[in-house]
């Protein structure tokens, strides 16, 4: 049996996850789906002050207060980008593998928005401001991306705004996390793109020998889009 965490990226809780625990947990493992604070259930815990060191600590606290060990801490987009590796980074002894799902990890010093080009991070920055009260970045359009009617459904329902403080706030990291192993689901790059990335600064993590790189092509969403091939990677993930 292995212990899974699995946190969601923007707008999403750890409701979004349940395909993919259900099929995990079918095959005996322990899975927590984390609600980051603003998101899912925690909902109304959403503030201007939710930044980043906010949903690090969410993550931290759960490996703590539940005793969780030997971990597969798994982080899909945001989530995968800056929020894992910071709880890693503060404890690295209760991890035993960072899986990035589409995404991978920033640089210390880095924040989730400087992912985006400038254009974008404007238009984001602009939604925040004129939808969002000035602090939160409302969800997109998820009609035009592609997804079901049951999903388009369920996302219409619970997702929500995500704080933006969290993208805007750098990632602060000690380097305790880079000796973990580290497993990259891609969907919507390829392994080699992700490895001839990692020539740029801000993607100077993403290919050492700490890495193992699994496709799977799909959206960006792959908890809705193909959960079962995602639990059957994350399956293999553990041995």
């Amino acid at each position: 049996m292995t212990t899974y965490v699995l946190v969601p990226g923007f707008w999403l809780g750890g409701w979004a996850w349940r395909p993919v625990a259900d099929a995990l947990r079918a095959r005996g493992h322990e899975v927590h789906a984390l609600s980051l604070t603003g998101t899912g259930e925690r909902a109304h815990l959403a503030r201007p002050e939710v930044d980043l060191d906010v949903h690090v600590t969410d993550v931290v606290n759960l490996l703590r207060y539940e005793g969780l060990g030997d971990v597969v801490l798994v982080g899909h987009s945001y989530a995968g980008a800056v929020v894992i590796t910071a709880a890693a980074d503060r404890t690295p002894d209760r991890v035993a593998k960072l899986v990035f799902v589409d995404t991978g990890p920033l640089p210390d010093g880095v924040s989730q928005s400087e992912f985006d080009d400038p254009d974008e991070r404007a238009a984001k920055a602009a939604l925040v401001a004129e939808h969002g009260e000035g602090w939160r970045l409302p969800p997109p359009p998820w009609a035009r991306l592609g997804f079901d009617a049951d999903v388009l459904a369920t996302l219409a329902e619970r997702s929500v705004p995500h704080p933006w403080a969290t993208a805007t706030t750098p990632v602060s990291l000690s380097g305790r996390w880079e000796t973990l192993p580290r497993l990259g689901i891609l969907c919507t790059f390829t392994e080699e793109q992700a490895r001839a990335m990692a020539g740029a600064p801000l993607f100077r993590h993403m290919a050492d020998e700490h890495w193992v790189y699994e496709e799977l092509p799909t959206s960006h969403w792959p908890m809705f889009t193909r959960p079962a091939e995602l639990a059957d990677i994350l399956h293999r993930a553990a041995t």
